[in-house]
């Protein structure tokens, strides 16, 4: 376990939220008038969790690049879980299961996006190979704005033996590829799924794309070849979950 400063409103709200006992103390911009600071700087006193009024300066010293927005927090970061996880996370889902596997999504800024989209999806976990996981940083945590602290992120030692796992289990896997004829909107994506996306240059690797059941594409008759993973990715969570009847 190692510690990390969580940076910003946002993520620091979520860490309290979601995870407060891993919160060992809450760092504040000293006559901050910001509403929300003062919230939570009202939450961590709930909590009882140290908190201390600092210099502006030291909020930049400590958060880096990351714009604090007037708070920061000391954060236990737990370690990555692995597939042994999966079983009980794919039974409690039962038909429902709805897995999104980033195949080399290296960009922290990327998979936080991803994250929160994963997470307002309401997706069951998201699976990565442990060899080219970024983890839960600073800018992860931030750029998936609590996303973060609420979806199950799963490192995996063999992408293509965990999703033949996930086969095993009854969950059909569709890969997200240009090089198909297949449209993803012509896809059923109800049911036990696992949607694969590819890193942000090369895509899927072969032996990923040949594990998948299925393989499509995101249509697009403009003047582009690609989309951004993190901008495909939610293209994709959010049509499987129009066909799978959300109402929220």
């Amino acid at each position: 376990m190692s510690e990390s400063w969580i940076v910003g409103i946002n993520p620091v709200e979520g860490a309290l939220a979601n995870d407060p006992d891993r919160v060992r103390e809450v760092l504040i911009e000293q006559n901050s008038k910001n509403a929300r600071v003062v919230e939570i700087a009202a939450l961590a006193r709930k909590l009882g969790i140290i908190l201390k009024p600092v210099s502006k300066e030291q909020l930049e010293k400590l958060g880096g690049e990351a714009r604090h927005q007037g708070v920061i927090a000391l954060y236990d970061t737990p370690p990555l879980r692995d597939e042994s996880h999966l079983p009980a996370l794919l039974d409690a889902a039962g038909g429902n299961a709805f897995v999104l596997v980033l195949d080399g999504v290296t960009d922290p800024h990327n998979l936080g996006a991803c994250l929160r989209s994963a997470a307002a999806a309401n997706v069951t976990a998201v699976v990565v190979p442990k060899d080219r996981a970024v983890g839960i940083t600073p800018t992860v945590r931030r750029a998936s704005a609590g996303g973060a602290d609420l979806i199950p992120l799963i490192a995996v030692t063999n992408l293509a033996r965990a999703l033949r796992m996930l086969k095993d289990a009854g969950v059909w896997i569709t890969g997200l590829d240009g090089d198909t004829d297949k449209s993803i909107y012509d896809m059923d994506l109800k049911g036990p799924i696992a949607l694969v996306m590819g890193s942000e240059g090369d895509g899927m690797r072969r032996l990923t794309r040949d594990t998948c059941d299925f393989v499509a594409k995101i249509p697009m008759p403009g003047g582009m070849e690609s989309l951004n993973v993190s901008v495909a990715t939610g293209v994709v969570l959010f049509e499987a979950l129009r066909q799978r009847g959300a109402k929220r």
